[in-house]
């Protein structure tokens, strides 16, 4: 019974009305509800299987007292957001910020600058391995989410009752880890520095996705950046993963052909795609 009574305690202090924001008309509600706000919780529900850039679904976003799900495939009119959140005045936590970062900077074109990350602070307070989300939960809180929607489809609609509880818990602890981790790492000097990474690792985020991937190639090798760069635009230009156009263990095949000026029929054999194949060389030459 005693246990009962904790836990229903523990849900009563942290339970906070959720809105699902699902229109247009419901954007200007959110709006008004955080524009005042100096911290938010900030978390993402997407899916990059099939395209060149992740699918933003849903957008949590937590204050002190309250939780809104935003609805990104009903709601279209969100370019006040990206004032709230590029404003540097206002502190924006996230879990594992680089991730979250590039699905706002490529869907929404948006670039956080006022970061901290959780992840981050945790590794430099106890060290050791990266921390998921609901493990860090677990040790502030005692608590232990539900990992049952992990791996959901968050393109469906509507949305579940489960999907609903998955989503407004992951943005329900952010600024209360945050206020705990703060106190620590004060006491440890260490906050300003936290603050820092988070920046750094977020800022790795709102880049074009095709920087980090071309670090990659150790080549300076011209050719080899411009078939990169062909191929990034073309997974670009039609909105699917680069390998879609070519794998990775073709690459070296493809500059052969090209270098040793063989047989251009091995690209069409390689590509599949006459158009495609006609493309390319043309770019290369």
């Amino acid at each position: 019974m005693i246990g009962i009574l904790k836990k229903l305690g523990f849900y009563l202090i942290n339970k906070k009305p959720t809105y699902l924001i699902d229109s247009d008309n419901d954007v200007n509600f959110l709006i008004s509800s955080i524009k005042n706000e100096e911290i938010l919780g900030i978390d993402t529900e997407f899916d990059w299987r099939t395209t060149y850039i992740p699918t933003l679904s849903l957008l949590q976003i937590a204050t002190k007292e309250k939780i809104f799900l935003i609805d990104f495939l009903q709601c279209k009119n969100l370019k006040n957001l990206k004032n709230i959140l590029e404003d540097q005045d206002r502190l924006i936590v996230f879990h594992s910020s680089r991730s979250d970062a590039t699905v706002l900077y490529t869907n929404l074109h948006i670039k956080v600058k006022n970061v901290f990350d959780i992840q981050i602070a945790e590794k430099i307070i106890h060290g050791g391995d990266i921390k998921n989300y609901a493990s860090i939960v677990k040790k502030y809180f005692n608590f232990s989410l539900s990992k049952s929607e992990t791996n959901s489809n968050w393109l469906k609609r509507p949305f579940t009752k489960s999907q609903i509880n998955y989503a407004a818990n992951d943005v329900r602890f952010l600024i209360k880890i945050f206020d705990k981790q703060k106190k620590i790492l004060e006491k440890k000097n260490a906050f300003f520095n936290v603050r820092n990474l988070s920046k750094r690792e977020a800022s790795l985020g709102s880049r074009e996705l095709y920087i980090s991937r071309l670090r990659k190639f150790k080549s300076r090798k011209k050719i080899e950046k411009d078939l990169f760069m062909w191929r990034e635009n073309i997974a670009m230009e039609r909105n699917v993963p680069p390998s879609y156009i070519f794998k990775d263990k073709f690459f070296k095949k493809i500059l052969k052909v090209y270098e040793e000026n063989t047989q251009k029929e091995n690209i069409y054999d390689i590509l599949k795609n006459e158009k495609l194949a006609n493309n390319l060389l043309e770019s290369l030459k």
